[in-house]
């Protein structure tokens, strides 16, 4: 019997190995970053957190209402500050004072002293008080107090705390959160704007 003409070997032109894919059709995840910068209207735009997510005209409106309070409180925090901030600036002040032993005011002085011409007064010493002044208040830093200072942090902490959530509602770019959060500045300084000093120099 004669071997066969081919032999026993074959090699043939084709592998086994598939074709390389054009990686254009392969199904790779893409992932969509949207960063909408015009305003929107949707009532389930997410505040926060997927949780909170309107579903209904009813969780929409009151989360606008939320925003509003929130608003509210802001404003109400930095009109505190204000009121605050001159409480301890007359503390402050009044610290510039120590009352001094055996000193009798110059009105005191005129009355016990029978030849004194009765009219009015007004001493070099300025206000007639058994006090004296210490130390001017000038431009100088005041001193660091636990009472004052840490209070005033606690406090800068909170408005700027509330002050970021209401930016975060504001960057959703919906137009009712943007609104919501203006209609609680407006509200909140129409009731307590008065109390917020500004210092002029």
């Amino acid at each position: 019997m004669s071997p066969s003409p081919h032999g026993g070997h074959s090699h043939g032109g084709s592998s086994g190995t598939p074709p390389p894919s054009d990686p254009s059709s392969s199904p790779a995840p893409i992932m969509e970053l949207s960063m909408t910068m015009v305003f929107q209207n949707m009532q389930n735009t997410p505040l926060y957190s997927n949780a909170w997510t309107p579903n209904s005209s009813g969780t929409y409106a009151g989360t606008c209402i939320f925003l509003i309070v929130l608003a509210i409180i802001f404003r109400s925090l930095l009109a505190a500050k204000s009121v605050l901030e001159h409480r301890w600036a007359a503390a402050a002040h009044l610290r510039r004072y120590v009352v001094v032993a055996g000193q009798m005011p110059e009105a005191e002085r005129v009355l016990a002293d029978p030849s004194a011409s009765t009219g009015t007064l007004v001493s070099a010493n300025g206000v007639e008080e058994k006090v004296r002044v210490v130390r001017s208040l000038g431009a100088e830093t005041a001193p660091w107090r636990f009472s004052v200072d840490l209070p005033r942090a606690a406090l800068v902490m909170v408005i700027a705390g509330v002050g970021y959530l209401l930016m975060l509602a504001v960057m959703t770019m919906n137009v009712g959160y943007f609104m919501s959060t203006l209609a609680g500045i407006f509200i909140g300084d129409l009731a307590v704007g008065r109390f917020t000093r500004i210092e002029s120099h």
